[in-house]
C-alpha cells in the first residue's frame, strides 16, 4: 500500500512538470513551471490527505515527501545536464529580430505583437524601429532589447 501511495505521489508530480512543459510559456509569469506545479501539486496532496477518503497523515507525509524528493533530483538533474533543463525549461525565443515578426513562434506560443509592444512601451520605446529583438525566456516573460544608440 505504501509503494502504491509513493507511486501515485510521483506519477502525479512528474505527469505535471511534462504538462506545464507541454502546456508551454505565457507572457507575465513569475514562477517557474517547477514552482507551479510544487505549489499547486503539494497544496492538493494536502487537501486530499485532509478530506480525502483516506485520512491517513501517514499517506499524506509520505506523498508530500516523496513529491519533495521527485523535485529535489529533478532540479539536481537540471544543474548537472544542460540537455535535461533545456528538455524541461526550453529555450529563449525570439518573437521579433531584425523588425521582422517571428510569426510562427508568435502564433504557436499564443502571443501577439501588441504583447510585445506593451513591454516595449513599458521601457520607453515607441515603435518598432526601436527594438532591437524581442525574446520569450524560458521563464514566461518577454524581454524587450532596444536599439543601441551610435556614440554609446
Amino acid at each position: 500500500m505504501a509503494a502504491y501511495t509513493v507511486f501515485r505521489a510521483a506519477f502525479g508530480y512528474l505527469f505535471l512538470v511534462f504538462m506545464v512543459r507541454i502546456v508551454g510559456r505565457r507572457p507575465g509569469k513569475q514562477l517557474t513551471p517547477f514552482e507551479f506545479v510544487l505549489i499547486f501539486y503539494l497544496g492538493g496532496l494536502t487537501l486530499t490527505g485532509i478530506v480525502g477518503d483516506e485520512v491517513s497523515l501517514t499517506n499524506a507525509v509520505c506523498q508530500i515527501l516523496t513529491v519533495g524528493m521527485c523535485h529535489y533530483v529533478l532540479a539536481w538533474l537540471r544543474y548537472r545536464s544542460s540537455r535535461v533543463a533545456q528538455l524541461l525549461d526550453g529555450v529563449p525565443l525570439f518573437l521579433l529580430e531584425q523588425n521582422e515578426w517571428r510569426t510562427d513562434t508568435l502564433s504557436q506560443m499564443s502571443i501577439q505583437d501588441d504583447d510585445v509592444m506593451d513591454m516595449a512601451r513599458a521601457q520607453g520605446i515607441r515603435d518598432l524601429s526601436g527594438i532591437q529583438a524581442a525574446v520569450l525566456e524560458t521563464y514566461g516573460e518577454i524581454s524587450v532589447i532596444p536599439v543601441e544608440e551610435d556614440g554609446e
